[in-house]
């Protein structure tokens, strides 16, 4: 049986409606005595139909029908004394399958059912053709955007990064547009671990190029590789306040750009010794904002190679981080010398940690196990600059500490190349 909730406007008794639909054979559910309650009505009752008397419509009832066809849609009929022209395109619009002027009798309801029903069902049919097509182009786009992803990624054609995509979606038993989909959100996730994995670094590594210039080190180059880094850090929070959802990440990435506003202007000064602890504090405080963003980045993800990502990312800051200790303790900034040795020794076990970490990976390609020895013989080489710096001052002490920060981003550039590797490997794009 067909089943019905009725609802009316005016003064008008319903007993007439219900009884004739009760006569034609449809189940009244309930009776609304406002249209402003038709979608909660509907929602409760889940009715096959409504019909309502409405003796002049308002913009309030198509509101009303508009929502209700995008929330519970079903075929409308509506007996009204409004017959002006616009108000019957309005109907029409807002979903309202039967916009029946001066014509109600009980003989025609179980015609106009009949219609509003056939209306109601054409209508559904062509939005699930609409909702098929767009699916399928859609569908399209992600596959195109995905075989763009992996020609980058592995330098491969687009008939063999189809064939990637074709051979994943049979032994995943998933659709090629879901796979692909997987691909885009991985290469978004590893590009977002990576971007805020750097500015964890660059936090470490401008102070490193700033107490390099203090100390007369080269100034000219290490005052352009400490713009370097500024720069990379504008580009980066500018990427990510473009890619990242707003909601989901959005307090986490304000934290750093504020706290990279205030180290930004201390840096325009030229370095004095009175200014060291407030710009190491500062770039201390932008390593934690930036690590509560990649942690969070890492476990939005859900991909676990992300953390092989984030770990190599880490190298990068500790390689850097080891560097700036060895440089404080060199320059006697005041700091407690048990304290520094404490915080190399723990950069020193952190890095060896995270090194055996990724070597100990079973999956690896070639280029990234060369990249892994080159990044322990320069891990070797930083830790030999870093004993150097810390003899007794002497004529080669400029000397000592340019070669402790060539050490340092000679093995920052093996761990940037391992990054990218990490972040283009099939493993990080598959999950």
């Amino acid at each position: 049986m067909t089943s019905a909730l009725v609802f009316l406007e005016g003064s008008a008794s319903p007993q007439p409606l219900v009884n004739d639909l009760e006569a034609c054979g449809v189940q009244v559910l309930a009776v609304l005595d406002a249209g402003s309650k038709l979608v909660q009505g509907v929602v409760r009752h889940a009715p096959d139909l409504v019909i309502g008397e409405v003796p002049q419509s308002g913009d309030a009832l198509f509101e009303t029908t508009q929502t209700l066809a995008s929330v519970a849609p079903c075929p409308v009929i509506v007996f009204t004394h409004d017959g002006d022209a616009a108000r019957i395109e309005r109907a029409v619009a807002s979903g309202i399958h039967a916009w029946v002027v001066n014509g109600y009798s009980a003989q025609r309801l179980r015609p106009l059912i009949q219609l509003a029903q056939a209306r109601f069902k054409r209508e559904q049919a062509l939005l699930d053709e609409l909702k098929d097509v767009t699916s399928r182009f859609e569908e399209r786009k992600a596959v195109e955007r995905a075989k763009g992803i992996l020609m980058s990624a592995r330098q491969v054609s687009d008939d063999a990064a189809f064939e990637i995509l074709r051979t994943a979606s049979m032994h995943s038993n998933q659709r090629l547009g879901q796979v692909a989909q997987h691909i885009i959100q991985s290469a978004h996730f590893a590009e977002g671990v990576n971007r805020a994995g750097q500015l964890r670094m660059l936090s470490q590594r401008l102070v490193k190029h700033w107490l390099l210039r203090l100390a007369g080190v080269q100034a000219t180059r290490h005052q352009t590789l400490q713009a370097d880094s500024v720069q990379r850090i504008d580009a980066n929070l500018a990427l990510l306040g473009k890619n990242l959802s707003q909601p989901t990440f959005g307090d986490l990435l304000d934290r750093v750009v504020a706290t990279w506003k205030v180290l930004k202007k201390a840096l325009k000064a030229e370095p004095a010794q009175d200014q060291v602890g407030p710009i190491n504090a500062l770039a201390e405080q932008l390593l934690q904002d930036a690590e509560r963003l990649t942690a969070s980045l890492e476990s939005a993800g859900s991909v676990s190679p992300l953390r092989m990502l984030n770990m190599a990312g880490r190298q990068r800051m500790l390689s850097q981080r080891f560097a700036k200790l060895a440089l404080l303790g060199a320059l006697e900034t005041g700091e407690p010398l048990q304290q520094r040795r404490a915080e190399m020794e723990a950069v020193r076990q952190g890095f060896e940690q995270g090194l055996a970490y990724l070597q100990g990976l079973p999956l690896s390609t070639p280029d990234i196990r060369r990249t892994l020895e080159d990044a322990a013989e320069g891990w070797q080489a930083l830790l030999a600059g870093a004993d150097h710096v810390h003899r007794p001052a002497g004529r080669d002490r400029l000397l000592r500490l340019e070669g402790l920060a060539a050490a340092s981003e000679s093995l920052l550039d093996n761990f940037e190349t391992l990054s990218a590797q990490y972040e283009r490997s099939m493993q990080m794009l598959m999950g």
